[in-house]
């Protein structure tokens, strides 16, 4: 298991990958339900080319962020299943921590707007 110091070292997360891990949160999915995820998620700020999604997916199953969690038909049947990812632990640690740290930061922000010093 990762530390807290090398979970830490990772953050902050770039938006993308930010919205990949959320969209993964509550359940695996292939790489076009991700895309349709981040989209909505983003409300349409982060939209993700093929490229992009791919590179991310490669670099997070690298890093043992996420797995492969098997296959699914492809419903318009071109004969290639589609590939299904899921977060592994060490990824869903890093999804918490940065959430928290987001958090952190908006409680810091509405603070100072009320009026408030820290």
């Amino acid at each position: 298991m990762a530390s807290v110091d090398e979970i830490l070292a990772n953050l902050p997360l770039t938006e993308t990958t930010f919205f990949i891990l959320l969209s993964l949160s509550p359940s695996p999915k292939h790489g076009y339900a991700i895309v349709r995820d981040v989209q909505v998620l983003s409300e349409s700020r982060v939209t993700l080319s093929s490229s992009t999604l791919y590179t991310a997916l490669k670099r997070l199953l690298e890093d043992g962020w996420i797995q492969r969690a098997g296959e699914q038909p492809d419903p318009e049947e071109t004969g290639r299943p589609r590939k299904v990812y899921d977060l592994t632990a060490h990824g869903r640690r890093i999804f918490a921590a940065e959430t928290r740290r987001l958090q952190s930061l908006v409680v810091a922000a509405s603070l100072r707007l009320a009026g408030e010093k820290r």
